[in-house]
């Protein structure tokens, strides 16, 4: 157990580039004073780029370690991802962390990607860079190929997380990564997924090291409820339209309700998409209310994981998000304690 009372439960956040870099970076500092131990910038085509706003975030901070959360090695040279997050790590005197994912189909198939092979790019990209982090030179033949490369960087040790939903990806992770970002918010979920995880511990070789499975959840907390499932809606409208037929029947989320999200979300129709969003929606796929609410949600969600990323929309406030949701991970971890 820490001085805190937190013991190992690890508080990180998602903090999304829909803002400029400096913004971001002011939030990172804002969530490192209120106790938060990782914090991941998104990767999305649409934002600013991750690696730019991490670099900020990096000179913003002290202590709190950063990453992406999550690239993908479609749109990016895994060499290349590599050699970016050595850079976050030397900027930030050893801080850096991967979040690495197959990333999501709709917007690979936006820029013409076809996301073939998912869980071997994924292995493949995090075991390449770990040879290129500590001086090798590598060649690869694989998902991808790599011909005598290297990096101009001094040796580095990166912890991986892998970002994952799917039991194959979920399992793989637990077996070779340092960690998982499970991408779900409901204890339904959470508790399948960490019954996925043990399937891969059960395969991994010791010598891999202790293991860390964080629950990357959509949160949405601000002092009226309404307000935080308002804000809720985008996020919500695209996780549904990226679930899978067996998560909607999970929480019986009718099909033909998610069937008008996603037709919405395809013809760009984001308002619309938004407007189809059901309150079982959000219950499904967002941790959302007021501090307390939340607070409460989070403790049910750290029956099944180490801890919790509190990812997008966080709030409609976001410098008050940061500040609830603080509160409300100090809350659950008390009575988990």
């Amino acid at each position: 157990m820490s001085a805190d009372g937190r013991g190992d439960t690890t508080w990180g956040i998602e903090l999304t580039p829909e803002h400029p870099p400096d913004r971001i970076a002011s939030l990172a500092a804002l969530a490192e004073d209120q106790g938060f131990d990782v914090a991941f910038a998104s990767s999305h085509y649409f934002n600013r780029d991750p690696f730019v706003v991490l670099s900020r975030m990096a000179d913003a901070t002290d202590d709190i370690r950063l990453g992406p959360g999550v690239v993908n090695p479609y749109e990016t040279h895994p060499v290349k991802l590599a050699a970016q997050t050595a850079t976050i790590d030397e900027v930030s005197d050893g801080r850096a962390v991967f979040g690495v994912g197959a990333g999501d189909r709709s917007s690979l198939a936006t820029l013409g990607v076809d996301r073939d092979s998912p869980l071997r790019r994924v292995l493949e990209t995090f075991d390449l860079a770990r040879d290129l982090w500590a001086g090798e030179t590598v060649t690869h033949e694989g998902t991808f190929t790599v011909r005598d490369a290297s990096l101009n960087l001094d040796p580095a040790e990166i912890p991986v997380y892998v970002g994952a939903q799917g039991p194959h990806m979920l399992r793989m992770s637990a077996k070779h990564a340092d960690g998982v970002l499970v991408n779900a918010a409901h204890p339904r979920d959470l508790e399948w997924a960490a019954g996925q995880i043990e399937h891969g511990l059960a395969e991994r070789p010791a010598a891999h090291g202790p293991f860390e499975s964080l629950a990357f959840a959509s949160a949405s907390v601000a002092g009226e409820e309404d307000a935080a499932r308002e804000a809720a809606r985008p996020p919500v409208a695209f996780i549904v339209g990226g679930a899978a037929d067996p998560v909607l029947d999970r929480h019986d989320i009718d099909r033909e309700a998610a069937g008008a999200v996603s037709d919405a979300l395809e013809a760009g129709k984001l308002n619309e998409a938004f407007g189809h969003v059901t309150p079982s929606m959000i219950d499904a796929f967002c941790i959302a209310g007021t501090t307390e609410q939340v607070a409460a949600q989070f403790a049910a969600a750290l029956e099944h994981v180490d801890g919790i990323v509190v990812g997008s929309p966080l709030g409609p406030d976001l410098e008050d998000a940061i500040e609830r949701a603080s509160e409300a991970l100090a809350s659950a971890t008390k009575e988990q304690a």
